[in-house]
Formats: structure tokens, sequence, C-alpha cells
């Protein structure tokens, strides 16, 4: 169930490049590619957390949305716009790293899984724009992210560490009735009724 959520998100990032080359046009200054991450980060991080749903809070939402416009403009001023393998290769270790740091604390597993997330994220983004610039031939245009191509691979390797990462979380029985289910509210109406009726034929 947790795959079937996760892996659809790759989707928001063409969606998210397309929506910020609209708005903003390529990433071709810091200011530019500040507003370009902003659009890039609200998308791809309020798909990531409805995904997610009760594992995460808003904060998966907004810390991406932060960390993808920062870093965006950062690594504008580091290397440019991403119009080369190496370009887009580094941008997108920069903004990866930028964005699993700001993720880190709203799993809440500690620090040293806090920079297992981190590194995963910035690798595994720095190798989705890698597999970009051989999919895509005007790479040159300053596309906003990588495409949908480099996406999946980026979304599969981050799933899988996610998975192992909230494991614990997904297997939490509910402790309370506030975390109880309307499927387990029905079951335990069924159970109480048919105990109240198998008392009354006694």
């Amino acid at each position: 169930m947790f795959f079937l959520r996760w892996i659809p998100t790759f989707l928001a990032f063409p969606l998210a490049g397309l929506l910020a080359t609209l708005v903003a046009g390529p990433s071709r200054s810091p200011l530019t590619a500040l507003a370009v991450g902003a659009i890039v980060g609200a998308v791809v991080g309020g798909a990531q957390w409805l995904a997610l749903g009760r594992l995460v809070d808003w904060r998966w939402a907004v810390g991406t949305l932060g960390a993808v416009a920062v870093s965006s403009a950062i690594s504008m001023f580091v290397v440019g716009p991403p119009v080369t393998t190496v370009a887009g290769m580094v941008t997108g270790l920069i903004t990866g790293v930028a964005v699993g740091a700001a993720q880190a604390p709203v799993l809440r597993r500690g620090w040293r899984i806090g920079l297992v997330w981190t590194a995963t994220v910035g690798v595994s983004w720095a190798a989705a724009w890698g597999i970009t610039s051989v999919v895509i031939v005007d790479l040159d245009r300053g596309h906003a992210v990588f495409g949908s191509s480099g996406a999946l691979v980026a979304t599969i390797v981050t799933g899988v560490v996610l998975r192992l990462i909230l494991a614990p979380r997904l297997r939490r029985v509910p402790r309370d009735p506030s975390e109880t289910t309307p499927a387990m509210d029905a079951a335990a109406s069924v159970i109480a009724a048919t105990t109240a009726t198998t008392r009354k034929d006694r």
C-alpha cells in the first residue's frame, strides 16, 4: 500500500517543471531560480505530503518548498543553470541535500537516520539529473527540474529507503480511540451487537 501511494508522486516533478516554466520561465538567474524552485518545491512537497498521509505533518510540504527554492538559487550561484550534465548533477545534489535535510526532522527518527535520508535524496536527485541529461536532448533550455525518467528512478530509490525508515510507524497498532479507523469502529459495533444478542438468547 505504501508504494502504491508513493510511486505516483514522480508525476509531480514533470508537472512542477511545466508549471514553473510557464509561470517564471527558464532558470537563468538566482532570482528566477528562487521562483522556479518555490513552485517546484510546493508541487513536489505537497504531492509527497498527501501520499504519506498521517505518517508526516504539514512541515514536510513547507520544508520542501523552502528547501528547493533556496537551494535552487544557491546552485545557480555555484554552477549556473543546469544546461550540462555536470551542472545538472551538481544542482540535483545541492537541492536534494537541502530537501533531505528539511524533511529529515519530520521523520522523527534521530540524526543518524536523518543523515541517511539527506544523503539518499541528494544522491538520487543528482542521479535523476544525470539520467535526464541522457534522455532530454534540449537540456540547454534550462529546465526547472529533471524529467519524468529521472523522477521515476529518484522516487523508487527514495521510496525504498523511506519505507525502511518508516517501517516501525507502518507496523504500529492504534493505541487510543482517536487513532481508530471507521472500519474498526464498524467492526467493534458489530461485535458488540452480536455479544448483546447472544446474551439475550441465553
